[in-house]
This record gives C-alpha cells, structure tokens and sequence, in this order.
C-alpha cells in the first residue's frame, strides 16, 4: 500500500494524522498489502507490455515492492520511486532505482516523462484528483502509458449485517472524516483518463480471498486498529464491535468480501503506444 500525500476533504493527511511511518509496523501493513495486491499488479503491468528499456515513475511507492519487481522481474531500465516520505524505500539501495522525497501535489512537481507512470492506493486519499489525474497524464511520454489502480468499497445496504461489514464501512467514514479518504469516484477512473486525454482506457477489478491469516486479512487488522479512533468518532461502531470485528476476521466463520482494487489504464497518444 502506497503512502499518499496532499491535504484531503477532510482537512488531515495520511501519514500524519492517520498510517503515520513511523509508527511501529507500518512497513510491515504496507507489506501485507503488497503481499495481497502486487501479482495482480504486475499481471497487469506485463501485459500492458512493460518490460526492457522502459523509464518508469512508481508515485506513492510505499516500500518499494513495484519499484524493485520493475526492475527485478520486467527488466524495466530504469525506476523513479516517490513518496512524501521515503524511510522504507532507502532501506534496500537497488541498481536502477531513485528515490525522491517529494509531494506530487506540489506546485511544480515535474520529475521528467516516462514511458510508464503509476500510482497505487494513491489517489483515493488525495484532494482535488481530477488536476492530480492530468498532471500525472502530464508525466507520461508519448506512447506511453498511466496506470492508477484504488479501492472500491464492495458493502452496501444489501451487504450481511455482521461485525466485519460495520466496521468497514465505519472505516471508510472515519477515514473521509480525518484524511478526506473517498472511494465513491473510483469507478468514473476510465473517463477520467479519458478526460486527460488519454486513449485506450480500460480496467479490472481484483478482489482478493479473505482467509484467516493471509496477508488481506492481516492488512485490515492492521488498518483498522490504526483507524480505531477515526472509526469511533463516528458513532457507528463502538470498541465491542471493532474487536468482534477482529475476530470474525481471524475465524473460519469469516464470510465476506475485501475491498476490491480496481486498476485503470490508458495511453497517451504517440508513436509507440
């Protein structure tokens, strides 16, 4: 899960007010996201055709697990990885990898052009996406490609009445609350590239299997006890259900959908794309 940046809806920001790095083990959440998310990433990136001689910027790289499978794995040339704080990327030096401290939502933000720019678990935090949207479409080099892949909230009024669906839902509520978190604009992704221009635009939903113990069910525990006082402030759950919550997670009586994450692609017009 990617560490985002910006001053959201609800007038905090993630990493300061929420998620903060560094509080202990908020690499190892990120991770449990990235063990759940990132063969469905890099699924997508392989097919989208990325691979050898490419430049890549990797935004809200997190601790740099797509950055380092870029270049591992594709073969890409090179990796420019960016986060509003990058102490879990300087961890690992890794040949063909740079690292920038930075907030893309900065005046003047405007590392180079890239033939692939990504963003995860990114935008959904961030006030004012749409301009984000275009300014990152503004970073692709012709022929190129954006790829921003957030959350899609599967509960709704028809969703079983148990622990796990009040307490996701009191998350995404809590979280708008505090950082401005919104998911509700995901699904408009595909015009939106289209909105800035680019061509080809497409997606894919991924939903990951809750299971006791793997690593999407270890990430929402982890996302909850860290959201547990946004969670409260709404008055929709108390502790009781956020611990029942947590358990129900953990048990073989868990039914349940995850979040889903929706991956959205398009090309920016060129003689390679």
């Amino acid at each position: 899960m990617a560490a985002s940046t910006g001053d959201p809806e609800g007038g905090g920001r993630y990493g300061e007010d929420v998620f903060r790095p560094e509080q202990e083990g908020e690499g190892e959440r990120i991770d449990f996201g990235a063990l759940a998310y990132d063969e469905t990433t890099m699924a997508r990136l392989r097919a989208l055709g990325v691979g050898p001689g490419w430049s890549c910027l990797d935004v809200g790289a997190g601790t740099g697990t797509v950055s380092r499978r870029l270049l591992e794995e594709l073969g890409v040339e090179s990796v420019l990885a960016v986060d509003r704080d990058v102490r879990f990327l300087a961890r690992r030096p890794t040949p063909g990898l740079e690292v920038l401290e930075s907030d893309i939502t900065a005046p003047g933000f405007a590392p180079g052009r890239y033939r692939l720019v990504h963003a995860r678990f990114v935008l959904m935090h961030l006030a004012d996406r749409e301009r984000v949207i275009a300014n990152l479409a503004e970073l692709v080099a012709p022929g190129g490609v954006l790829v921003l892949s957030d959350a899609v909230d599967l509960t709704n009024d028809r969703t079983p009445d148990t622990p796990y669906t009040e307490v996701m839902q009191a998350m995404w509520l809590g979280l708008r609350a505090t950082i401005g978190t919104d998911v509700s604009w995901v699904p408009s992704c595909p015009q939106l590239l289209r909105g800035a221009g680019l061509v080809r635009a497409a997606a894919e939903l991924y939903v990951p299997p809750l299971t006791p113990g793997s690593p999407i069910s270890r990430f929402w525990a982890d996302t909850w006890e860290r959201s547990r006082a946004a969670m409260l402030a709404t008055g929709t759950v108390d502790e009781d259900t956020i611990d029942a919550a947590l358990l129900y997670l953990d048990s073989d009586e868990c039914a349940a959908l995850s979040a889903g994450m929706m991956t959205t692609w398009g090309w920016k017009p060129g003689p390679t794309g």
